[in-house]
Protein backbone atom coordinates (compact mmCIF):
# COMPACT_ATOMS: atom_id res chain seq x y z
CA UNK A 1 0.00 0.00 0.00
CA UNK A 2 2.99 2.53 0.92
CA UNK A 3 4.05 1.55 -2.47
CA UNK A 4 1.28 3.06 -4.28
CA UNK A 5 1.19 5.90 -2.11
CA UNK A 6 4.44 6.94 -2.58
CA UNK A 7 4.62 6.35 -6.64
CA UNK A 8 1.01 8.64 -6.49
CA UNK A 9 2.87 11.44 -4.82
CA UNK A 10 6.51 10.70 -6.89
CA UNK A 11 4.02 11.41 -9.94
CA UNK A 12 2.58 14.70 -8.27
CA UNK A 13 5.86 16.31 -8.03
CA UNK A 14 7.15 15.31 -11.49
CA UNK A 15 3.82 17.13 -12.85
CA UNK A 16 4.35 20.03 -10.45
CA UNK A 17 7.79 20.58 -11.68
CA UNK A 18 7.27 19.84 -15.25
CA UNK A 19 4.66 22.49 -14.86
CA UNK A 20 7.05 24.99 -13.17
CA UNK A 21 7.51 26.63 -16.66
CA UNK A 22 5.05 27.76 -19.37
CA UNK A 23 5.43 26.31 -23.09
CA UNK A 24 7.13 29.56 -24.23
CA UNK A 25 9.48 29.76 -21.64
CA UNK A 26 10.37 26.11 -21.93
CA UNK A 27 10.92 27.12 -25.91
CA UNK A 28 13.14 30.49 -25.00
CA UNK A 29 15.26 27.75 -22.86
CA UNK A 30 15.89 24.96 -25.63
CA UNK A 31 16.59 28.34 -28.47
CA UNK A 32 19.32 29.11 -25.69
CA UNK A 33 21.09 25.97 -25.69
CA UNK A 34 20.78 25.74 -29.51
CA UNK A 35 22.47 29.56 -29.65
CA UNK A 36 25.10 28.43 -26.95
CA UNK A 37 25.91 25.21 -28.82
CA UNK A 38 25.79 26.75 -32.10
CA UNK A 39 28.20 29.86 -30.59
CA UNK A 40 30.56 27.41 -29.01
CA UNK A 41 30.58 24.43 -32.47
CA UNK A 42 31.63 28.01 -34.47
CA UNK A 43 34.28 28.91 -32.47
CA UNK A 44 36.15 25.58 -31.88
CA UNK A 45 35.10 24.39 -35.89
CA UNK A 46 36.92 27.53 -37.20
CA UNK A 47 40.29 26.46 -35.14
CA UNK A 48 39.54 23.05 -36.55
CA UNK A 49 39.37 23.45 -39.74
CA UNK A 50 42.44 26.26 -39.38
CA UNK A 51 44.50 23.85 -38.24
CA UNK A 52 43.61 21.01 -40.46
CA UNK A 53 44.59 23.76 -43.25
CA UNK A 54 48.00 24.13 -41.76
CA UNK A 55 48.77 20.30 -41.32
CA UNK A 56 48.29 20.45 -45.42
CA UNK A 57 50.76 20.40 -47.85
CA UNK A 58 51.38 22.64 -50.63
CA UNK A 59 49.71 23.44 -52.96
CA UNK A 60 46.80 22.07 -51.42
CA UNK A 61 46.77 24.06 -48.24
CA UNK A 62 47.42 27.43 -50.42
CA UNK A 63 43.95 26.30 -52.03
CA UNK A 64 42.35 25.21 -48.68
CA UNK A 65 42.88 28.86 -47.20
CA UNK A 66 41.82 30.74 -50.03
CA UNK A 67 39.06 28.83 -50.56
CA UNK A 68 38.20 29.21 -46.90
CA UNK A 69 38.47 33.15 -47.26
CA UNK A 70 36.14 32.50 -50.68
CA UNK A 71 33.69 30.73 -48.29
CA UNK A 72 33.49 32.81 -45.07
CA UNK A 73 33.16 36.06 -47.47
CA UNK A 74 30.30 34.52 -49.84
CA UNK A 75 28.42 33.26 -47.49
CA UNK A 76 28.90 34.68 -43.94
CA UNK A 77 26.29 31.65 -42.35
CA UNK A 78 28.16 28.92 -42.98
CA UNK A 79 30.02 27.34 -40.11
CA UNK A 80 33.31 25.84 -40.20
CA UNK A 81 33.82 22.04 -39.08
CA UNK A 82 35.44 19.26 -39.88
CA UNK A 83 33.78 16.27 -41.91
CA UNK A 84 35.31 13.05 -42.06
CA UNK A 85 38.79 15.30 -41.47
CA UNK A 86 38.43 17.51 -44.36
CA UNK A 87 37.44 21.68 -43.64
CA UNK A 88 34.02 21.90 -44.28
CA UNK A 89 31.14 23.84 -43.79
CA UNK A 90 27.70 24.07 -42.26
CA UNK A 91 24.30 25.61 -42.27
CA UNK A 92 22.29 24.46 -39.58
CA UNK A 93 24.84 21.63 -38.31
CA UNK A 94 24.40 20.11 -41.93
CA UNK A 95 27.70 20.43 -44.43
CA UNK A 96 26.92 22.14 -47.70
CA UNK A 97 29.98 22.23 -48.71
CA UNK A 98 33.64 20.42 -48.13
CA UNK A 99 37.05 20.60 -49.92
CA UNK A 100 39.12 17.09 -49.72
CA UNK A 101 42.93 17.76 -50.12
CA UNK A 102 44.73 15.91 -53.11
CA UNK A 103 47.09 14.01 -50.45
CA UNK A 104 44.43 12.92 -48.50
CA UNK A 105 43.76 10.20 -50.94
CA UNK A 106 46.55 10.25 -52.87
CA UNK A 107 45.03 11.53 -55.64
CA UNK A 108 46.31 14.07 -58.69
CA UNK A 109 43.70 16.96 -57.91
CA UNK A 110 42.21 18.21 -54.96
CA UNK A 111 37.95 17.74 -55.21
CA UNK A 112 35.54 21.24 -53.63
CA UNK A 113 32.33 19.14 -53.24
CA UNK A 114 28.78 19.87 -52.14
CA UNK A 115 26.13 17.66 -50.06
CA UNK A 116 22.71 17.15 -50.58
CA UNK A 117 22.37 20.20 -48.26
CA UNK A 118 23.48 22.52 -51.35
CA UNK A 119 20.65 24.39 -52.98
CA UNK A 120 21.87 23.66 -56.65
CA UNK A 121 19.23 21.32 -58.36
CA UNK A 122 18.90 22.56 -61.75
CA UNK A 123 16.91 19.85 -64.09
CA UNK A 124 17.89 16.32 -63.46
CA UNK A 125 20.89 16.44 -63.39
CA UNK A 126 23.93 19.33 -61.58
CA UNK A 127 27.11 18.72 -60.50
CA UNK A 128 28.05 18.61 -56.85
CA UNK A 129 32.23 18.23 -56.75
CA UNK A 130 35.20 19.75 -58.88
CA UNK A 131 38.37 18.90 -59.84
CA UNK A 132 40.77 21.62 -58.56
CA UNK A 133 44.89 21.38 -59.80
CA UNK A 134 44.95 25.29 -59.16
CA UNK A 135 42.77 28.24 -57.57
CA UNK A 136 42.76 31.31 -59.95
CA UNK A 137 40.40 34.43 -59.65
CA UNK A 138 38.25 32.65 -61.99
CA UNK A 139 37.67 29.87 -60.14
CA UNK A 140 37.74 31.23 -57.39
CA UNK A 141 34.36 33.48 -58.74
CA UNK A 142 32.46 30.44 -59.37
CA UNK A 143 32.46 28.57 -56.61
CA UNK A 144 31.88 32.17 -54.30
CA UNK A 145 28.95 32.37 -56.69
CA UNK A 146 27.95 28.53 -56.21
CA UNK A 147 27.95 28.71 -52.20
CA UNK A 148 25.83 31.70 -52.16
CA UNK A 149 23.53 29.87 -54.50
CA UNK A 150 24.03 26.69 -52.30
CA UNK A 151 22.75 28.07 -49.11
CA UNK A 152 20.15 30.16 -50.55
Amino acid sequence: MKDTQKSAKSTTATKKKAEAFTDEERAAIKERVRETKAAEDKADGESAVLAKIAEMVEPDRAMAKRLHAVIKAGAPALSPRLWYGMPAYAKDGKVVCFFQAAEKFKTRYATFGFSDEANLDEGAMWPTSFALKELTAAEEAVIGGLVRKAVS
